[in-house]
């Protein structure tokens, strides 16, 4: 009996800027996100890089990634969400966040 073994990989990395051991052609394309940054106001460019094999569709890429910006988007409300609540609570009981001295 013949024995069957999947293999498969993928490697995802999200960038920030450019690395120092970019090309001169990435040097350029990240001068151009940043001046689309400073034209935009207040974006925030990233740049993905996502190698899968064996080969998904860009569609199926494309769905996983907007799920997971939908994730984020969530996570980043429950974050904004408990923040508005400290800064309500501090305002109203700052007794509760002023620092006991160390015995």
């Amino acid at each position: 009996m013949k024995v069957y073994k999947p293999e498969w990989q993928c490697t995802f990395s999200v960038n920030e800027g450019v690395e120092e051991s970019a090309s001169w052609k990435e040097r350029i394309a990240w001068r151009f996100r940043e001046f689309a940054d400073r034209l935009d106001g207040g974006g925030r460019t990233i740049k993905l890089d996502c190698n899968v094999t064996p080969e998904v569709s860009r569609e199926d890429v494309d769905t996983c990634l907007e799920k997971g910006f939908a994730v984020t988007q969530g996570l980043l409300i429950q974050l904004a969400h408990q923040a508005a609540c400290e800064n309500v609570m501090r305002d109203a009981k700052a007794e509760l966040f002023e620092e006991q001295p160390q015995r």
